[in-house]
């Protein structure tokens, strides 16, 4: 009888362990794909292709490097307004919809009369913020996604059935697997970069101004980019943020 017992206790212990083990192993594929997505949304923000050239078109898919897509990166101040503008009209997306449109978004925030959740990937209850759900699928009445997917609008490589870059990221046969990013764009007031509210230029302690790396940002926005993965598991799920500064180069 003790014998019998030690081999079920041995056995229940090994099959734990063995659920550990696989439940770790799920949540580093899903970080790493995270990570990646991550990454190929900076590419898309750059304008870039995944070797980090200069995007190519591809004239059989409109996508790659946005060039059919309404919905584009800006690049020069007079753009940002419009594109906010577009995302912000209640004509086109109803006021309880995500304000994105393929990936790219303006600042999650409060509707109004209600305190929305700003962790949507969390919720799943409408009334208390935009939902997972919603920014997994596509604006009512039209085929046109939230979110974007890895390589959408890069062009990154993402294998084959035999052969997939990863399982994960290639995987977008539901809104619930695979991996999503979304890119919302922040813009700032310009008079900003010479207030002195970040930095003591003046008195005791003052730091010289030509110590200070200087933003050279053109349009003036930074970008905060939600990156998110699932698992193989059906409870795996990694979100990962970042803010993102595109500075340019001066000649």
């Amino acid at each position: 009888m003790l014998s019998m017992l030690l081999a079920l206790w041995a056995s229940r212990t090994s099959l734990f362990n063995e659920l550990i083990v696989g439940n770790d192993a799920d949540y580093q594929r899903a970080f790493e794909a995270a990570q990646a997505i991550l990454q190929d949304a900076e590419l898309d923000i750059r304008g870039e292709n995944s070797d980090g050239s200069f995007c190519t078109p591809n004239d059989s898919d409109g996508n790659i490097c946005r060039r059919t897509t309404a919905e584009k990166i800006p690049l020069e101040a007079q753009e940002v307004g419009t594109l906010l503008a577009d995302l912000a009209d209640p004509t086109k997306i109803a006021s309880t919809a995500p304000k994105c449109k393929n990936g790219i978004c303006i600042k999650r925030a409060d509707r109004s009369g209600i305190k929305d959740k700003q962790d949507f990937w969390n919720n799943t209850d409408s009334t208390k913020g935009i939902t997972l759900t919603q920014m997994t699928g596509v604006h009512t009445g039209t085929t046109t996604p939230v979110g974007a997917r890895y390589g959408q609008f890069t062009g990154a490589a993402i294998g084959d059935d035999d052969s997939p870059a990863s399982a994960i990221l290639r995987d977008r046969s539901a809104a619930n697997q695979g991996a999503w990013y979304w890119i919302e764009i922040l813009p700032y007031d310009d008079s900003s970069k010479n207030s002195g509210v970040l930095v003591n230029n003046t008195g005791t302690g003052a730091i010289n101004p030509q110590s200070i790396l200087a933003l050279n940002l053109t349009p003036n926005i930074v970008y905060r980019i939600t990156a998110l993965a699932y698992g193989r598991n059906p409870n795996t799920m990694v979100v990962l943020q970042q803010t993102y500064a595109r500075q340019k180069l001066k000649d």
